[in-house]
């Protein structure tokens, strides 16, 4: 049972960021649950940039609801004063219910979530960390198709946790009941080292993959050959060093099941032919 009036169930739910992760995992939902989806990205027909106001208007307009994903990381300098004046102009045009993609471990995370929910609107935050997806629809990808996986990760264990879990939480949050004012820290059902998550891989592959932890100094040369922002080395020191080897019951609380586990992932990434060599 969802909470929108019919009149207002005919106005659109936003996703931003909808080429991404879990945007475009948002959108899909939605749409097969019959709901009137306004999915933007610097792309669509209706664009929408993060970091260009005069293109936040247009998406806005006449929306009910509204997924935020910050690019690149909510934790980054200068995020929370952007999401905040997006949720206000928001809520200056009617849109009522926020559903916030955060970041768990993220101390920089914390006031971006505060100047959301200072917008007066409803507001759901879901707080994740490793995505099981990172590892095929990111920079991993080729990592894992040479076989080796090298990070500044060490030995931390991560409850990795599957975006289809996490946009099934933010369909839950965007239209259903009880889900205003809830923090869900979300995670799979197993902690696992990269060490272990190699082994899994490999296993699924059928071939060795191996981890090989690097240095701060070794990875930004890493980020920098893929065009990535070395804030994302910076990001890495913080939330990689155990703070988030502990299981949480969000997806349960938000859903009413156990999280998927990243043994299907791999299983089924691997028959999807992914990470296929001939690619």
């Amino acid at each position: 049972m969802t909470t929108h009036t019919q009149s207002n169930a005919a106005k659109p739910v936003l996703v931003t960021v909808a080429s991404g992760k879990t945007g475009r995992r948002v959108a899909a939902r939605l749409t097969a649950a019959g709901e009137p989806v306004r999915a933007v990205s610097r792309s669509t027909p209706t664009r929408f940039d993060w970091e260009d106001q005069s293109t936040w208007r247009h998406a806005l307009e006449g929306a009910r609801a509204a997924y935020l994903c910050f690019v690149p990381d909510l934790g980054f300098r200068g995020a929370a004063e952007t999401v905040g004046a997006f949720a206000r102009l928001a809520v200056s045009l009617g849109v009522s219910r926020l559903v916030l993609l955060s970041g768990r471990g993220e101390e920089g995370a914390l006031a971006g979530e505060q100047a959301v929910r200072a917008s007066g609107a409803e507001v759901t935050i879901i707080r994740a960390s490793w995505f099981n997806q990172n590892f095929h629809e990111d920079f991993l990808l080729d990592s894992v198709r040479a076989g080796e996986i090298a990070l500044p990760a060490g030995d931390a264990a991560e409850p990795f946790v599957d975006a289809d879990d996490i946009a099934e939480v933010a369909v839950a949050a965007l239209t259903g009941d009880g889900h205003a004012g809830e923090v869900y820290e979300v995670t799979g059902p197993r902690l696992l080292t990269f060490h272990d998550v190699a082994k899994e891989l490999g296993q699924a592959l059928g071939r060795e993959i191996r981890y090989v932890p690097q240095t701060s100094e070794q990875y930004a040369a890493v980020l920098t050959e893929y065009g990535l922002p070395l804030d994302l080395l910076e990001l890495f020191d913080r939330i990689l060093d155990g703070r988030n080897a502990s299981l949480t019951d969000g997806v349960r609380r938000a859903l009413g099941r156990e999280p998927r586990d990243f043994g299907d992932y791999a299983r089924n990434t691997a028959a999807s032919g992914a990470w296929d060599l001939s690619l």
